[in-house]
């Protein structure tokens, strides 16, 4: 077999880098974490969903009866899936003291040194000061930090939820007793535009999210969009246990 020598390059241009230690298998996310993710996810869909029209109804049907249905399943529809999203997230909150390595509180707050150095070294990623992100097995230290204070926000919204559905609750109804949520947020009418305004802020944490998530998938090739779903993602050994 002839073997040809190779070919040198164009002047300026470079072999790409070959790392020689295999990708090992690691177990990022439980099941879980991974579950709480996704009825977080569907019921933020359904919730925003319902909330937009109960806020603005865009869908008119003949008569005051037909209108008034219409309305109603909106609110059941949005009331349930607040108890879905709510659950999830008092779920994941007692898992970060309960769970696995990664689902733990101390992937959410950068405290320790490294996770400090690895906050600085991911914001120059996502700012495109550098080319690549400090490997993490979990969440890197600025994603465990945004998501830190995203968890701040599910809170309001399930408490000023609380409040203003039972300042509408009928008689009788436990939900009555929730009612002072709503003055805690300085009124009703101060909740609501709380409630919607936090609604866009977790609309434009999902946009970035989703951005973010395929950007290092792109750059590190670990699986890190499949995790969520797999609940794996591929790493150098040299970058384990951090």
């Amino acid at each position: 077999m002839t073997t040809h020598p190779a070919q040198p390059l164009p002047q300026g241009l470079s072999r790409p880098e070959v790392d020689p230690q295999p990708l090992v298998r690691v177990r990022v996310w439980d099941r879980v974490v991974r579950i709480t993710h996704w009825v977080v996810f569907f019921s933020m869909v359904v919730l925003v969903i319902t909330g937009l029209y109960i806020g603005n109804p865009w869908l008119t049907a003949p008569g005051e009866a037909s209108q008034n249905f219409r309305m109603g399943t909106m609110k059941i529809v949005h009331f349930y899936a607040a108890i879905a999203f709510s659950l999830a997230v008092i779920a994941r909150v007692i898992w970060m003291f309960t769970g696995t390595r990664h689902a733990r509180w101390q992937n959410f707050v950068p405290y320790q040194r490294e996770r400090l150095r690895g906050l600085w070294g991911t914001l120059r990623f996502y700012t495109f000061f550098e080319r690549r992100p400090p490997p993490f097995e979990g969440h890197n230290p600025l994603a465990g930090a945004a998501y830190l204070v995203i968890f701040g926000l599910y809170f309001v919204m399930i408490l000023t939820g609380l409040g203003l559905y039972a300042m509408s609750a009928h008689l009788g109804s436990p939900m009555l007793h929730f009612a002072f949520l709503a003055d805690l947020f300085g009124g009703a009418q101060t909740a609501r535009w709380i409630h919607h305004i936090v609604m866009w802020l977790l609309i434009g944490f999902f946009i970035h999210h989703l951005y973010s998530a395929i950007l290092v998938s792109v750059v590190e090739k670990n699986g890190t969009l499949d995790s969520i779903v797999s609940g794996n993602k591929w790493m150098r050994p040299k970058d384990l246990d951090r």
